[in-house]
């Protein structure tokens, strides 16, 4: 045999065997990346909605030896009506919630029991005061022992609130209370009867609705530990996510979730609210309101930090990159500079709401990023409050915490 062949069939070995060796590394490379991403954790860590213990030890340590901002944050918390230890649930069978809360039957008494209960966890962990964690048990009992359904149009967003409010309070208690809830199991079921069925399929509403379900979504499968929850939610959340925050990256148009058929450059204008330049940080609902646009970074900023205390990292992914982008171009608006014609027409509707210190704490404080706009106005609103609906308390969890 010649020499020329073998030359030639060993360099044809070579660029097989690198065509080969590039296809594996790839494949490798993906598949890690989407684990993390979007698979549920091998074991769940707990508590680890929202909070983790390592950041509820945090905050106990700050608020106890007086240090601020947690103690004045803690000392709002507990001056609310959420904290009162007289406070009587409310529980219906069938909450009925229309648009904006008409007609109102049992919407916002579930709602602010929901974060009662989650603000007398908090206080329980803090404190150590026992009669806090039994209230907690008592709201989540009562419920628990009546609900059956919601109803009327508004019914997958209240679910979505509330439920994103119940699975804080109970992990707080279930794996950090020892003095016994005989009901945890009714709670259970209630959770994954009553609330994950309406919230798990998502929605094709204003994107926040559909953020704002599958933060309930996640953080319900957290308690039960439902790995196959856990991943159909986190798969609606990348594609919502993504469809929700523009980064120019996108192209010349935003990206959109397949089942609303959004297929044409004129529907993608209408619904972006009729914003027809698009730029990194706008949101969907931007040009709607600043209100229900920090509804949709609050939930997003809720499931990556979900997502992070069960070992998986969205905030190194596009996430965390659409959240940083969109808490500083709305910042930016908030504090004062004044809105450019090419923007909802030269008009916002300002009020974005306690919602940056989550997102703040982990971009900027944990992964170092710069976040000016951001930060200004995280320091400003501290103590940041409640907004009624789903956000609590957020400067005393995660203000300055990388627990």
């Amino acid at each position: 045999m010649s020499p020329a062949p073998a030359r030639h069939r060993r360099r044809t070995r070579a660029v097989l065997f690198a065509a080969l060796t590039a296809a594996l590394v790839s494949t490798l490379l993906l598949r890690p990346q989407a684990h993390r991403a979007d698979a549920a954790p091998a074991a769940f860590a707990h508590p680890g909605v929202t909070v983790s213990k390592s950041q509820l030890d945090f905050v106990r340590t700050k608020v106890n030896s007086g240090a601020q901002p947690w103690k004045g944050a803690f000392d709002q918390m507990m001056a609310s009506t959420y904290a009162d230890l007289n406070r009587t649930p409310k529980p219906r069978a069938i909450v009925e919630c229309g648009s904006y809360s008409n007609p109102n039957h049992g919407c916002t008494d579930e709602r602010q029991d929901a974060i009662a209960a989650y603000t007398d966890a908090l206080a329980w962990y803090i404190t150590r005061d026992e009669r806090y964690a039994r209230k907690a048990i008592e709201l989540m009992d009562a419920w628990s022992a009546v609900i059956k359904d919601h109803t009327n149009s508004n019914a997958p967003l209240q679910t979505g609130w509330a439920g994103s409010s119940w699975p804080r309070a109970a992990e707080i208690i279930k794996h950090t209370y020892t003095g016994g809830w005989p009901n945890a199991g009714r709670f259970a079921t209630m959770l994954r009867t009553v609330y994950l069925p309406e919230v798990i399929n998502g929605s094709n509403s204003n994107g926040n609705w559909e953020l704002s379900m599958m933060e309930a979504a996640v953080g319900i499968s957290v308690f039960l530990e439902d790995k196959a929850s856990y991943d159909k939610a986190m798969a609606k959340f990348r594609t919502r996510t993504a469809a929700y925050v523009y980064l120019a990256s996108d192209g010349e148009l935003p990206r959109t979730v397949p089942s609303q058929n959004l297929d044409t450059r004129e529907k993608i204008v209408k619904y972006w609210q009729g914003q027809s330049t698009f730029v990194t940080g706008l949101t969907q609902e931007t040009c709607r309101d600043l209100t229900h646009t920090g509804y949709g970074i609050s939930a997003i900023s809720h499931i990556a930090e979900t997502s992070r205390i069960q070992g998986q990292d969205l905030y190194g992914t596009d996430v965390g990159e659409r959240l940083r982008q969109a808490l500083g171009f709305h910042a930016k608006y908030e504090l004062g500079t004044a809105v450019p014609g090419w923007l909802c027409g030269g008009s916002l509707k300002l009020g974005l709401g306690p919602v940056t210190e989550v997102g703040y704490n982990a971009l900027h404080n944990r992964l170092g990023m710069a976040m000016t706009n951001t930060q200004t106005l995280t320091e400003r609103n501290r103590p940041a409050g409640t907004n009624h609906l789903f956000v609590a308390w957020e400067t005393l969890t995660h203000g300055d915490n990388l627990g």
